[in-house]
C-alpha cells in the first residue's frame, strides 16, 4: 500500500534509510505490505503511525484512491493500495525505516531529486499532483 501525507496543501516526502533493504535512500509517500488478515485500510493506518506517529485522530482526512499496478526496481510489479491522508501535525516521528521528511509544494515534486520511479504515479492517482 501507499499512503501519500499531506500537510497545509504540502506533500509529505519521505527518505528511506540507508538500512532497509528496498529502495534505500530514496524519497517515498509511506510503504508498506498488507499482512495476511488485515484490512487494507487498517493496515494503512497502522503503517501511517508506525512510520509517523500520526494517529487517527490526528487526522483530517484519510481516503482511498485507485488500486495501481506498478513497476518494481527488482524487475516485478506491485500492486499499490492508494490512500491520501491530510493532518494538522507538521512535526513527525520518524520509524527507523526513513532518514528524513520533507514537507514540499505540489508544484515542487517535479524538481525533488532522488524519487522513487514510481512516486509521482502514485501522487497523482490521489489528487496530490496534476
Amino acid at each position: 500500500m501507499a499512503v501519500v501525507l499531506a500537510w497545509r496543501g504540502r506533500i509529505g516526502l519521505f527518505k528511506r534509510g540507508r538500512h532497509v533493504g528496498h529502495d534505500a535512500g530514496l524519497w517515498h509517500c509511506i510503504t508498506g505490505f498488507l499482512e495476511d488478515g488485515n484490512h487494507v485500510h487498517a493496515q494503512a493506518l497502522l503503517k501511517l503511525f508506525e512510520s509517523t506517529g500520526i494517529s487517527v485522530a490526528e487526522l483530517v482526512d484519510f481516503r482511498p484512491g485507485p488500486v495501481l499496478d506498478l513497476p518494481d526496481t527488482r524487475g516485478g510489479r506491485w500492486r499499490a493500495h492508494t490512500f491520501r491522508a491530510e493532518t494538522e501535525r507538521k512535526k513527525l516521528r520518524l520509524s527507523w525505516e526513513y532518514d528524513a521528511c520533507r514537507w514540499v509544494r505540489p508544484r515542487s515534486v517535479v524538481r525533488f531529486d532522488g524519487q522513487a520511479a514510481w512516486l509521482r504515479a502514485v501522487l497523482a492517482a490521489v489528487g496530490a499532483v496534476a
